[in-house]
């Protein structure tokens, strides 16, 4: 038997439930993956509350690292033994073991530790879609990142410094400015306690930025406008605050704005990105220019209460259950 956390209807921590489940052999195109670590993200509690709705019962959790105990008839690219890592799914991260689609495994190389891999798979992957993929950030250009003392934040911060941007960065207190400056944001605003789009525009002496990252969503995207340059871009990535709603197109006429919606689901759906985007990843980090900071570690029969702690904001940068 294998423990597992799984939720049968949608709301809030309280839904999900720790069970003992059977794990059969995999199927053709399927590897066995013994969890070392599992990652916790965001996008769980979207799951979990019905944001995102997905077919219940369900299993929980995008993330995780391991190793493989078993693959099934056709896999080829991992075998019994590789240490793996994934992100994107399919959900039922949360579990000792599993059974995973083999295509979305990525090896992990020597030098990136089971715990590191867990904790930066999908935040990593995101940031290298983010300011790699949907805008190309070069050297010199400074940029908009909400939620700069988080999990993607944190990566996203020491990625971007090593490329030679300016990185503003928004926090939800004073504390997490810290933590975000020692990440390599160069300038960090509290919107707790002053207009953020008001403080890019003086950093930046009014031309604003060619791009903000907001995984914030409701409570900033409007703002996140006001800090663009004209033709400048939007990429809402997250809905920390709750969805953006009832936008009226128009309002982007006013500097011929752009905005996006990516999603790492969709940026990795090809085995040749996947791979190319891990490999990316696993270099900076290998590199010492991107350092995962795993500042919170709780047992997989607590997902609920990393779960409250994550929505109440208590957290800073990744997190894993270890089952």
């Amino acid at each position: 038997m294998t423990t597992v956390v799984k939720f049968h209807k949608t709301g809030g921590p309280g839904v999900l439930s720790v069970e003992e489940v059977v794990v059969g052999k995999p199927k053709r195109g399927e590897a066995r993956v013994r969890h070392t670590a599992i990652g916790l993200n965001f996008i769980d509690t979207y799951h979990r509350s019905g944001l995102y709705p997905l077919p219940l019962p369900s299993g929980v959790g995008l993330e995780g690292a391991g190793v493989v105990e078993a693959v099934g008839a056709g896999v080829t690219n991992v075998k019994p033994g590789d240490r793996v890592a994934y992100a994107g799914g399919p959900p039922g991260a949360y579990a000792q073991e599993r059974n995973m689609p083999a295509a979305k495994l990525v090896k992990v190389p020597a030098g990136v530790s089971d715990e590191d891999a867990a904790a930066m798979m999908l935040k990593g992957l995101t940031v290298q879609m983010l300011i790699r993929r949907v805008y190309r950030v070069q050297k010199g250009d400074t940029v908009l990142f909400h939620a700069a003392a988080g999990g993607v934040g944190l990566i996203a911060c020491q990625w971007l410094n090593a490329l030679g941007a300016t990185v503003i960065g928004t926090v939800g207190s004073d504390a997490k400015a810290k933590i975000a400056k020692a990440h390599g944001c160069h300038y960090t605003i509290n919107y707790s306690k002053e207009n953020f789009a008001d403080r890019v525009r003086k950093i930046t002496k009014g031309r604003g930025v060619p791009v903000v990252f907001d995984s914030v969503g409701k409570d900033t995207f409007h703002g996140s406008l006001d800090c663009l340059q004209p033709r400048g871009l939007v990429t809402v990535f997250g809905n920390g605050s709750g969805p953006v709603k009832d936008v009226d197109i128009n309002i982007l006429a006013k500097g011929s704005y752009y905005v996006t919606r990516p999603s790492i689901m969709i940026y990795t759906a090809q085995r040749a990105d996947l791979e190319a985007s891990a490999k990316e990843l696993f270099s900076m980090v290998k590199s010492g220019k991107v350092k995962i900071d795993i500042n919170q570690r709780y047992a997989l029969t607590d997902a609920a209460k990393a779960h409250r702690d994550l929505e109440a904001r208590k957290t800073t940068g990744s997190t894993i259950l270890l089952p």
